[in-house]
Parts: C-alpha cells; sequence; structure tokens
C-alpha cells in the first residue's frame, strides 16, 4: 500500500478507498490520486472481505471499487456495501463492458462507472463527479441509455446478447468464463450447487446454447475478448 501523503494540506483532500486485488493497478491509482490536490487516497483493500472493515477503519469519502475481486465480489459487494454505508459514494472502475455493467451497477447502487482504459484525467473526473453528488458514465453509455428511453419497448434491448442475463446469471457465467466449476462457483457466490445449475440451465436457454461445453466456450471467449 502506498503512504498517503502526511501534509496538513491531506487533512482537506477527499479521501478515496481504493479496492482492487491487483497491487500493481492499486499503486497506479494510487499514484494518480495523490497526484491531485482536492484527492488522497486514504487506504486500500484488496478483497470482497476486507472491504467493509476497511471503510469502518478508513472513513473514505468515496469508494473506488474493482468488480472482479474473487469471492463475494461483483455487484453483490456493491449492494453489500450500501446496505452497510448507504451514505457512501460508489464509483467502479472497472475492466468490464461498460455497455453490459454499467447500467447493473447503478441499480446495485453505484453513482458510476468508469472503464480502467480511460485516461487519468477521466478518471479523476469521475471521482469528482460522483464526489459532487452527481452520476457518471461515459458520454457514449449516457447516450446509449438515453436512447433506450427514446425508443419502443421492443427495441429497448441492449446491444449486447448478454443483456437478457439476470445479474445473478451474469455473475454465474463470468465465473464459467474464468474456468471455475460448478462446486467453486457455488461457493463464491455463497449460494448452492442446485442454484447454480438452475442458472447455468437459464443461461444456456437464453443464449440459445444447447451443451455444458458449448457454455464453456462461449464464456471462456467472452472472459478473453475482455483482457
Amino acid at each position: 500500500m502506498l503512504p498517503a501523503p502526511s501534509s496538513a494540506a491531506a487533512k482537506t483532500r477527499a479521501r478515496v478507498l481504493v479496492v482492487d486485488d491487483h497491487p500493481v493497478l492499486r499503486r497506479g491509482v494510487a499514484q494518480i490520486i495523490n497526484g491531485e490536490r482536492d484527492l488522497v487516497v486514504c487506504g486500500e483493500a484488496d478483497s470482497a472481505a476486507a472491504t467493509l472493515g476497511a471503510i469502518t477503519k478508513f472513513q473514505p469519502d468515496i469508494l473506488l471499487l474493482d468488480l472482479r475481486l474473487g469471492a463475494g465480489g461483483g455487484l453483490s459487494l456493491v449492494r453489500d456495501v450500501k446496505a452497510a454505508h448507504p451514505k457512501l459514494p460508489i464509483l467502479v472502475l472497472s475492466m468490464h463492458d461498460e455497455f453490459l455493467y454499467a447500467e447493473r451497477v447503478l441499480r446495485a447502487g453505484a453513482m458510476g462507472f468508469v472503464m480502467k482504459q480511460e485516461s487519468a484525467d477521466h478518471i479523476v473526473q469521475a471521482i469528482r463527479v460522483v464526489l459532487g453528488g452527481r452520476t457518471y458514465l461515459s458520454e457514449k453509455m449516457t447516450q446509449e441509455m438515453l436512447q433506450r428511453v427514446r425508443v419502443t419497448p421492443q427495441r429497448a434491448t441492449s446491444t449486447s446478447e448478454l443483456a437478457t442475463l439476470s445479474d445473478r446469471e451474469l455473475e454465474v457465467f463470468d465465473c464459467i468464463g474464468q474456468g471455475l466449476p460448478t462446486r467453486e462457483i457455488a461457493a463464491r457466490l455463497f449460494v448452492s450447487v442446485k442454484t447454480v445449475e438452475t442458472h447455468i440451465d437459464h443461461i444456456k436457454a437464453k443464449l440459445g446454447i444447447q451443451s455444458g461445453h458449448a457454455l464453456i466456450r462461449r464464456a471462456m471467449m467472452w472472459s478473453i475478448d475482455r483482457e
């Protein structure tokens, strides 16, 4: 963990808690944030399990959160944080496709979504927007969501097939893409094996996939495309 600036000026800076399971990425994000006069990284966490404790310990003004954290991560963590700390604004910083995930994270309780591929200036801008009590999305995503409002219900479907999946089904699909077996997916999502199998059946039906092997190939190809 990078030490936060120790000057007295840091006391007046907005406190950011960075949650990501990649140390190098945390370090890079921390350097960006600590380079701003009005922002400072007050702490870091590398897992869903550590996040709630870190919030209590560091008392951040905003949570900068990666969705993929292993066990207990993802959209469920956003919901858990909002349930425990309803006034804490959450900004999701992720490699995930914003056209597939941005609307979902907003529904879960986050106030913004920014891609890790964005420039440092965009990430800092997103933090400031959310700290100001406003929602942050990219211009493209904002236009996409506005377009959905304008079109008829028959056309108001996502540009991606995967948008037909529920949040939990998408989490299961993501785990399959990471190569996790059913039992491990169940443990990661804190559900029964039978529940995971039911989700898998629904996923195959929605995506028109006939076999388990075909589902695994599809999920793994999607996961590789996002790397």
